[in-house]
């Protein structure tokens, strides 16, 4: 998931509302300043009925937990585990779902949430290229509906959704036996999807 003005807000309500028996890894990725404390995690740990995690470099994603990009980096998944590189700007979710796209196909899932400009867009066209599921905010609830509305302008978003139907469609998806296929939707002639790159 990928959030930025807004989201602070946006994942307090959201993750209370995930079961504790939530059985897929989620990784949540927040535009924030870097604090010798990161209060944001603390929040979410208050709140959350899943255990939060802040990644770090060469860490592994683990089922039915809350992993937490660090402020100002971007992360990508790989083989070897998570890296984590630093960040000079907000374009720090787009890394993020183009190596869960590489990573995961057809079982990736992404949701993005309320933010300015346009960070994810990118990375939802090669989560829908994959196979995977995308997710979006409606904008009309959105504190910010820059993030949302530029990854709709993609073609890429299965569902549009205010957040507490956003977080249920979420648990559907991976818990829901069946849900993923019979939520399938089809992207419209005009999307602009990237598929993976095939290995040589």
């Amino acid at each position: 998931m990928a959030a930025s003005m807004g989201g602070v807000a946006a994942y307090r309500d959201l993750v209370p509302l995930l079961p504790d028996a939530f059985p897929a890894a989620i990784v949540l990725v927040q535009h924030r300043p870097t604090h010798h404390r990161d209060s944001f995690v603390e929040a979410l740990r208050y709140r959350s009925p899943l255990p939060v995690h802040l990644l770090a470099d060469g860490d592994d994603l683990s089922p039915g937990v809350v992993h937490v990009v660090p402020a100002r980096t971007s992360a990508a998944l790989t083989a070897d585990g998570v890296r984590i590189h630093p960040m000079d700007d907000h374009r720090t979710a787009d890394p993020l779902f183009m190596s869960i796209a590489a990573r995961f196909g057809p079982r990736a899932l992404a949701a993005v949430l309320t933010g300015r400009l346009d960070d994810a867009a990118l990375g939802v066209r090669h989560i829908k290229g994959s196979g995977g599921r995308v997710l979006a905010q409606n904008p009309a609830t959105a504190m910010a509906a820059g993030m949302p509305n530029a990854a709709i302008a993609t073609g890429c978003v299965d569902f549009v959704l205010p957040l507490p139907v956003l977080v249920h469609a979420v648990v559907s998806l991976v818990m829901a036996p069946g849900a993923a296929n019979m939520m399938r939707v089809a992207l419209p002639s005009w999307a602009t999807a990237i598929p993976p790159v095939a290995a040589s």
